[in-house]
């Protein structure tokens, strides 16, 4: 994942932007669109969950195992279909509604995006564990990717006019906790969804 310098905000307080909450409880309702809702996150930040992951252990003095060195991991979730997106987060709450242990990692919704399609991932999906999932995949995807491209590399704009046909925004149910609609069951003990990460070792001192 390209490295996001920390923080975007320093004043953030992890609260999701009231703009964009209302665009998703508009979305829900039906009172407003995927446009709207996409608008809105084009317009704050997102936050993007960290987890450590156990790489290496030993037995300590008193013959306990403990941790010796984990990795820093962003999840990726992976539907029956074998397909990979990325979750993310308008807020804390949401993301620890999702995963308790998760850390924010503030980020663009063209940086999430960008991310995404740097992993191969088929799609972002904000808040997937409610209050109101909300997915980006397809041509929606390649365009916002685009525009934080755009920032370095100038022909990228050209990638994005090519990419706006076919755009694509899903809609999903309200899940709970870890659940995802169409993740792969019986992965990890509860049958909630498998996992993947991108990778960060983070030696313990």
């Amino acid at each position: 994942m390209p490295a996001i310098p920390q923080p975007l905000r320093p004043d953030d307080d992890g609260a999701a932007d009231a703009a964009v909450a209302a665009a998703l409880a508009g979305f829900r309702s039906g009172t407003a669109s995927a446009a709207d809702v996409v608008a809105a996150l084009a317009r704050t930040r997102l936050l993007v969950p960290v987890v450590a992951l156990l790489t290496e252990s030993e037995v300590g003095a008193h013959g306990l195992r403990q941790e010796k060195e984990s990795e820093m991991a962003l999840p990726k979730i992976v539907g029956r279909d074998g397909r990979e997106a990325v979750p993310v987060f308008t807020g804390v709450e949401p993301m620890r509604a999702w995963r308790a242990d998760a850390r924010p990692v503030q980020a663009t919704t063209p940086q999430v995006c960008q991310a995404a399609r740097h992993e191969n991932a088929a799609a972002v999906v904000v808040d997937v564990a409610g209050p109101v999932p909300f997915v980006i995949e397809g041509g929606m995807l390649a365009a916002l990717a685009a525009v934080e491209e755009a920032r370095r590399d100038p022909s990228a704009l050209d990638r994005l006019a090519e990419s706006l046909p076919g755009t694509t925004v899903a809609r999903l149910g309200t899940v709970r906790g870890d659940e995802v609609p169409g993740a792969a069951e019986g992965a990890e003990s509860g049958g909630g969804d498998r996992r993947r990460g991108w990778l960060r070792r983070r030696p313990r001192g």
